[in-house]
Parts: structure tokens; sequence; C-alpha cells
């Protein structure tokens, strides 16, 4: 991973992980590669899927920080895929970003 890589293996290497299902493994590779239109459809994805630690991961990587509104998405996409852990930890994310004190 310290070694030059061109963007466009990156990208290929990153794709290959994400095939294998191991999004995590393809991140680095999307950001080595400076894909941020593909980190955000993976951002997307993971909101959908209510996948909070995909979503501060590929936050981070992008520089940026979740708001309100995207951690209540996150957590309605963790209750309908019945991750109830993961959706109450999103809506404590919401309530914090939202100014409001989440319930412990």
């Amino acid at each position: 991973m310290e070694e030059a890589l061109p963007a466009a293996r990156a990208r290929e290497v990153a794709e290959a992980y994400l095939a294998d299902g191991r999004p995590f493994d393809a991140l680095a590779f999307l950001a080595k590669a400076g894909d941020a239109e593909r980190l955000r459809a993976l951002e997307r994805e993971a909101v959908a899927a209510g996948d909070v630690f995909l979503v501060r991961e590929i936050a981070g990587l992008l520089g940026e920080t979740p708001d309100a509104a995207t951690w209540t998405a996150v957590a309605e996409g963790a209750a309908a895929g019945g991750k109830e852990v993961f959706a109450q930890e999103a809506r404590r994310l919401a309530a914090a970003r939202s100014g409001e004190r989440g319930r412990p």
C-alpha cells in the first residue's frame, strides 16, 4: 500500500475488493486513486444499508462530517435491515449533530 500505484490500477484493486464483498479493504485504494465520486456512491449505499462504520470511514476519507440528516437516514436504513444496534448509534449521532443530547 505504501508504493506508488497508478490511479487506474488502484481503482481496479478497489473494484476487485468490492466484488469480493470487502468494502473496507477497497476504501484505501479508492482514496489512493482520488476517486471521490466512487467513494460518495459507496457512502450512499452504506447510508441506505444502515452501515454506521462504513459511513463514518468514508466521510473521514472525504474529509467530511456527516450531518444529522445523513445519520437519520443511516438509522432508517439500519432499522429497515433489522440492525437495531446500528440504528441506535446512528440516532445518537443524528441527535449529537442536531445539538440534542442522545439518550444513553
